[in-house]
């Protein structure tokens, strides 16, 4: 006789793995807030993809004995290079004027 694989004991894996997911997400979302409050920037202006690599370096940093606050590595000015703040890009209307790629261009003289 066959056995088949318990179906319940995956799907409560799944929910465990989905469950972990949004912990680590909320965690990394306060996170984020700390720095942004830190920083005294809006939350719109912090990575949460960069505060997620620069917890790699503030663990290194810990276990050599550099840092003890996560918040206070990231929001360092010294530790600008990590990159959680996003660079401030130009609006859509604020850009340089197209070119021209026509085979007969007008010039532009200023008058």
């Amino acid at each position: 006789m066959k056995q088949v694989a318990n179906p319940k004991g995956s799907i409560n894996g799944i929910k465990l793995q989905v469950w972990a997911t949004w912990l680590v997400y909320a965690v990394l979302l306060d996170l984020g807030d700390a720095v942004a409050e830190e920083l005294a920037l809006p939350f719109d202006r912090i990575s949460l993809e960069m505060v997620f690599r620069g917890l790699y370096h503030f663990h290194h940093a810990y276990s050599q004995g550099l840092a003890t606050d996560p918040v206070q590595y990231l929001s360092a000015p010294s530790n600008r290079d990590l990159g959680v703040v996003k660079a401030v890009r130009q609006k859509k209307g604020q850009l340089s004027p197209k070119l021209d790629f026509s085979p007969y261009p007008v010039a532009f003289y200023p008058t």
